[in-house]
């Protein structure tokens, strides 16, 4: 289950960047074996992740960038990786004058 401050991969929009938080089973689907493949793909705690474009219909496969490789993940999969939202340049709180 996600926390406020997390969001499983999937819910990110095309474009929006994140890390990793963790990877869990959302799915009875989705066993042992699987979730180490996420993790020998790259997805660990702590490493940058992007939604670049969705399939067709907006769906599935989800072309995501985990470091600097590109990988098509299953709907199911992508549900399984919880993030946290980076903020993007630019936004946020004002710098402080010095």
């Amino acid at each position: 289950m996600t926390t406020a401050a997390t969001r499983s991969l999937h819910q990110l929009a095309d474009g929006s960047r994140a890390t990793v938080a963790r990877v869990v089973s959302a799915s009875p689907e989705i066993d042992a074996v699987a979730l180490r493949r996420l993790g020998e793909l790259g997805f660990l705690p702590g490493e940058p992740v992007q939604v670049l474009r969705r399939g067709p219909g907006g769906r599935e496969p989800l072309a995501v960038l985990v470091g600097e490789t590109m990988f098509a993940l299953r709907l199911l999969e992508a549900q399984c990786i919880e993030v946290e939202a980076v903020e993007p340049a630019g936004s946020g709180a004002p710098a402080r004058a010095r």
